[in-house]
C-alpha cells in the first residue's frame, strides 16, 4: 500500500483547509485508515481515524468538534476536513493505514504499517 497525502498549506487562525490521502493498491475496507500530525519538537501524535469496515470515526480530544474525517472507497482516499483552525494545530499531518488495527491500538503510532510522506499545515495566529 502507498499513501499519498495533499493539501497542506498556510492558513489564519479560524480558517479551514482539507487534506486528502489517496491509497494506491486495495485498501478500501481491508485497511484501517487515520491522520496522524507532528509538530516540530513534538512527538507524533493521533488526530483521526477510521477502522476498517467501519464509518465510524475517532478523533482525538484536541480536534473533536473542529475535524472531520471521512473515507471514500471507491476513490481508495481519505479525507481531513479541518475547520477553526488554530496555530497550535501545526504540523506535518500524516496518513497511515493497516489492516491490522483494532480500537484499542488505533491511537499508537507504532501500530501502523504504511504511512504516506505528509503535508505541512501551517496555522498563522
Amino acid at each position: 500500500v502507498q499513501l499519498q497525502a495533499s493539501g497542506g498549506g498556510l492558513e489564519q487562525a479560524g480558517g479551514s483547509l482539507r487534506l486528502s490521502c489517496a491509497a494506491s493498491g486495495r485498501t478500501s475496507n481491508t485497511y484501517s485508515m487515520a491522520w496522524f500530525r507532528q509538530a516540530p519538537g513534538k512527538e507524533r501524535e493521533f488526530v483521526a481515524g477510521i477502522l476498517r469496515r467501519s464509518s465510524v470515526p475517532t478523533y482525538a480530544d484536541s480536534v473533536k468538534g473542529r475535524f472531520t474525517t471521512s473515507r471514500d472507497n471507491a476513490k481508495n482516499t481519505m479525507y481531513l476536513r479541518m475547520n477553526n483552525l488554530k496555530p497550535e494545530d501545526t504540523a506535518v499531518y500524516y496518513c497511515a493505514a493497516d489492516g491490522g488495527i483494532i480500537l484499542s491500538s488505533m491511537k499508537r503510532s507504532r501500530s501502523w504499517g504504511y504511512w504516506g510522506q505528509g503535508t505541512l499545515v501551517t496555522v498563522s495566529s
